[in-house]
């Protein structure tokens, strides 16, 4: 039998175990458990990281029995690659092993006002201030302020601080030291790729920043040890895989960019998931944006190989806008609903939607914008709505790749894209129309787990599956080309870019911090 190599998937809305060959890069079999996440308040956005790591146990043993169904040994699996939504923050205890604080998810955005005071702080109070050591805009986003959030506000981790009981870690750090025996000698480390999206890591030295820790007030201490994207942290201490070498860590994004074999400086990827993520490989250096992107630290496979970069934009709302028209509005029943309901009207008539409920992240950095749907008229029904909510997802994209092409000087020629959304062909023939370019989709859209699995694979000691570009699997694809003309495009465009400018500077923060005085 080849060898085989899992990756732990952990997103913001499932988390999945999958187990690829590495040899041919075919996905054998895997298991996959939604994720509940909490809004205590407005704005706010937690899950329970008991809950993460119990998902995570569950994904790996659930999987291992259908490899057995399968009659497939599971002393097959060499290494496990661990993925994971970024930017979500945690805090927990190393002498009880037990998390001290729920993790406040990455689009949660109850720091609003400590961003304005870091800002107001900054010199001519420029949101920009640190982006020449983090490639990152002062915002809610970032790991840093959440941290800052959690010190300022909660008893128990400032009482664990001041023992020097305290870990920080974003959710790759979490899972890795878990499952490496938690209190029992776990390893508290992060890749680079996690390290890049804290704001306390310099991307040109590759190591914590003491400035930026103290800018935060942070202490170091608490942080976990920054390693490679591929290489043997420690190995699993119980389950099914007890013994098994965890060999890969890369943020989720970071992750679909290997995942999709952009290796080439130049080459790109989108993500549609929760939120919709373009990256673009740029090479060993880091590219600084004018236009709103942030620039972060793609992937480093292996302790003594180069640091690649990429540039970065970053929507918060995708998928997340299909699960608020199913949960929060009752207009769709399950989320592949959307696409007949869309299909049905045929276009939107008019009728823009601009799902900004955590603000608006690239390329406007604006906290306080709000979602908005406007062009309503006595013909619009739910059908225009849900075409009105996919094509959202399209021009956020189209916004990130006219910046994108605008920093790099060199324009993309075709979008390579993958994700839970890209399952909706509507959706993918929206996005090409939209770009006046063609999207291509692979065939197996994991492309985030198949990442994690070639950086576990590939690392120094498992070498299992080779990163040569002679030697990467093909990939079977489909390719969607525009369909409209490019005036048609133009105008709507043009028309999603002013309901945005409506959508800006809704809330201002003193509504924001007191709590619920205007919901009554």
């Amino acid at each position: 039998m080849e060898p085989l190599v899992a990756a732990i998937d952990q997103g913001t809305s499932s988390t999945r175990f999958l187990v690829f060959n590495a040899k041919t890069a075919e996905l054998i079999c895997h298991h996959q458990v939604e994720i509940n996440q909490s809004f205590p308040k407005e704005g706010w956005v937690e899950e329970d990281p008991r809950e993460i790591m119990q998902s995570v146990y569950e994904c790996m043993e659930r999987t291992c029995e259908k490899l057995c169904q399968l009659n497939i040994s599971i002393s097959n699996i060499k290494a496990v690659g661990v993925t994971n939504q970024r930017e979500t923050t945690l805090v927990w205890d190393k002498e009880t092993g037990e998390p001290l604080y729920n993790a406040i998810v990455w689009l949660d955005l109850r720091t609003q006002s400590t961003v304005e005071r870091l800002i107001n702080k900054a010199p001519g109070r420029n949101k920009n201030h640190l982006k020449h050591k983090t490639g990152l805009p002062i915002s809610t986003y970032f790991s840093a302020v959440k941290l800052r959030w959690l010190l300022d506000n909660v008893d128990e981790i400032q009482e664990a601080m001041l023992d020097g009981r305290a870990m920080f870690g974003t959710v790759d750090s979490w899972i890795i030291w878990c499952l490496t025996g938690g209190r029992n000698g776990g390893v508290h480390c992060t890749d680079v790729s996690n390290a890049s999206r804290t704001m306390l890591f310099n991307i040109h030295s590759m190591d914590w920043d003491p400035e930026l820790c103290r800018y935060f007030d942070v202490p170091m201490e608490i942080l976990p040890k920054v390693r490679s994207s591929s290489e043997i942290y420690g190995s699993m201490k119980s389950g099914s895989l007890a013994g098994v070498p965890i060999s890969g860590c890369l943020g989720d994004q970071s992750a679909a960019l290997v995942g999709q074999m952009c290796f080439k400086e130049g080459q790109a990827k989108n993500t549609y998931g929760t939120g919709c993520f373009l990256l673009r490989n740029t090479g060993t250096k880091p590219v600084m944006s004018e236009h709103g992107l942030l620039t972060t630290v793609a992937y480093k496979m292996g302790k003594d190989e180069p640091a690649c970069y990429a540039l970065e934009g970053s929507v918060a709302i995708a998928g997340a806008v299909v699960r608020w028209l199913k949960d929060n509005m009752g207009i769709v029943q399950s989320s592949s609903e959307i696409e007949k309901l869309a299909a049905a009207a045929g276009s939107s008539y008019g009728c823009y939607f601009v799902p900004a409920f955590s603000g608006l992240y690239a390329p406007y950095w604006e906290p306080s914008a709000r979602g908005i749907i406007c062009g309503l008229t006595q013909f619009t029904n739910r059908n225009h709505l849900a075409f009105a909510a996919l094509e959202a997802v399209c021009f956020q994209t189209r916004e990130i790749l006219d910046a994108m092409n605008q920093d790099s000087g060199v324009p993309l020629t075709q979008l390579q894209v993958d994700g839970g959304m890209t399952s909706n062909r509507l959706l993918m023939q929206l996005q090409a129309d939209i770009l006046c370019m063609p999207v291509v989709r692979p065939t197996m859209s994991e492309t985030t787990a198949l990442g994690a699995a070639m950086a576990a694979g590939a690392a120094e000691g498992v070498q299992v599956w080779t990163l040569s570009p002679d030697q990467l699997p093909h990939v079977t694809s489909e390719k969607y080309e525009p369909q409209i003309n490019s005036d048609e495009s133009e105008f709507r465009f043009g028309r999603w870019k002013k309901a945005v400018q409506k959508a800006m500077n809704w809330e201002t923060t003193e509504s924001c911090c007191n709590g619920n005085d205007h919901q009554q």
